[in-house]
């Protein structure tokens, strides 16, 4: 089972959307989790999950982030690979942070004993978060999908 937890409705409806998951939000492969924002609703919903998983089984945190200009919007990050700050509110100016979210440090807290866990973020803004529309955020996080397949090796039934 591949487990991806989203914070916000909107990110989450990319993946509704893709695999055509039900109103339960999961099928034979996929459930499907909105934590809500923040780092300790984050941890919440993760740990719940993580009670459940399976040693083979795939968590995943998937969300959009603020980044500074080198980073284009709609732009992938492996957050293995990259500098994400997790911080507790938005972040409006540049020059401190290389890339921020509100939720990974919740979702890393919770899985600190798991194998296969993967943090993907996509960049929404640079540290102008008053211009993310839920249309945008669901945009740029079905843009990458098939990206973020390819990382983890995941072939779903489309």
């Amino acid at each position: 089972m591949i487990y991806i937890i989203c914070a916000l409705k909107s990110e989450a409806q990319a993946f509704v959307d893709k695999y055509k998951l039900p109103k339960n939000k999961q099928n034979s492969q996929i459930t499907l989790i909105i934590s809500g924002i923040g780092s300790d609703n984050m941890f919440n919903a993760t740990k719940s999950v993580v009670a459940k998983m399976n040693e083979n089984d795939i968590i995943i945190n998937v969300g959009i982030c603020g980044a500074d200009e080198k980073f284009a919007i709609g732009e992938l990050i492996d957050a293995r690979d990259k500098n994400l700050t997790c911080v507790d509110s938005e972040i409006s100016q540049q020059g401190n942070y290389e890339l921020v979210d509100m939720e990974s440090e919740g979702f890393l807290r919770a899985t600190q004993d798991v194998k296969n866990k993967y943090i993907f973020k996509v960049v929404s803004d640079h540290f102008e978060p008053q211009i993310v529309t839920k249309q945008m955020a669901k945009s740029l996080i079905f843009n990458v999908i098939d990206d973020i397949n390819n990382i983890i090796n995941f072939k779903a039934d489309n």
